[in-house]
């Protein structure tokens, strides 16, 4: 799996990952990417899908996934996998209430849906996928199948 470094901000991308089923944003990270004030809300909604952040490690025991998700609540997130070997995660941030005596000065928080996907490898046992959501942070826990070593079986030599 092929992770490159980001130039802006140090995290890994995950741009030429053949697992991932991202659409990479070449402009993620510059200045005025986040001014999204004055996007009509289907483009404000398609930056929340954007923006929602996953981590994927591997451990010789499973794949773990965990996404940050603050101020969504657990029965606001859908873990499923599809055709097989495809996890995806998706919810919706609601937009907060607004009252008529309210004036805004700034909205920044993201709202609507979002959805990631991640193809799994082979050897992802699907269907032992395990969720936890916990203070903000939704962990996804895949389990790997136990590699099967060769069995070596030794021959005496007669003679």
């Amino acid at each position: 799996m092929a992770l490159i470094p980001s130039i802006f901000g140090g995290r890994r991308s995950n741009v030429f990952d053949p697992f991932s089923l991202d659409v990479w944003d070449p402009f993620e990270g510059f200045p005025f990417s986040s001014s999204l004030a004055n996007l009509p809300s289907s483009a404000r909604e398609t930056s929340a899908f954007a923006n929602t952040r996953i981590d994927w490690k591997e451990t010789p025991e499973a794949h773990i996934f965990k996404a940050d998700l603050p101020g969504i609540k657990k029965e606001e997130v859908k873990v499923e996998v599809e055709e097989g070997q495809v996890l995806q995660i998706s919810g919706e941030r609601s937009k907060e209430q607004e009252e008529k005596n309210d004036k805004w000065h700034r909205i920044e928080r993201s709202s609507g849906r979002f959805m990631r996907r991640f193809r799994l490898p082979e050897n992802a046992k699907v269907e032992e996928v395990k969720a936890n959501m916990e203070n903000g942070v939704l962990t996804v826990t895949v389990p790997k199948m136990v590699e099967k070593k060769p069995e070596i079986k030794s021959i005496d030599i007669s003679g």
